[in-house]
């Protein structure tokens, strides 16, 4: 049986960047990845721009909810094995501590959700941030994690939020 790695998205608001992410790896993973997505300041609802998004991608929508990381620190949650950063403030901010000991890697891509100006620039900005993430997701999604130490995939991890 193969392993399932549990893996937590975050950002500050959790309602736009790592609401995407967590969708295109639970699709795109098949069951490999069981992703999550969380906020240090999440905004209580999903932003529509990420959610036609994910439509337009043909991807999933149902269920999606913008949520606090602390229900990822809490007594009985999955146990992470890779926590990565999608926005620069949540990177920078002092995290819960979490059960077991993740991987971490900061994937900063630019917010969609504060650029401001037409509808079509605005759906611009969030196919932009889909496309960099699907981008990372997929080098991700290949690299051989059964095969590499600790510090190798933490350096390769990384690397991928450099591209």
């Amino acid at each position: 049986m193969e392993k399932v790695y549990n893996v937590l998205f975050l950002c500050t608001g959790n309602s736009a960047r790592s609401i995407m992410a967590e969708v295109m790896l639970n699709h795109f993973g098949r069951g490999r990845f069981k992703a999550y997505s969380a906020g240090s300041r999440p905004g209580g609802s999903v932003n529509p721009l990420s959610l036609e998004t994910l439509e337009s991608l043909g991807l999933p929508t149902a269920g999606l909810r913008s949520k606090s990381w602390d229900e990822f620190a809490a007594p009985g949650s999955p146990l992470l094995d890779f926590i990565i950063t999608v926005c620069d403030n949540a990177a920078s901010e002092v995290c819960p501590v979490w059960p077991g000991k993740p991987t971490t890697a900061h994937w900063g891509v630019a917010d969609p959700a504060a650029v401001e100006g037409s509808d079509l620039q605005r759906r611009a900005a969030f196919r932009d941030a889909a496309v960099v993430l699907r981008r990372r997701i997929d080098l991700f999604l290949s690299l051989p994690l059964e095969k590499l130490d600790a510090l190798s995939l933490r350096t390769r991890l990384r690397d991928i939020g450099k591209k």
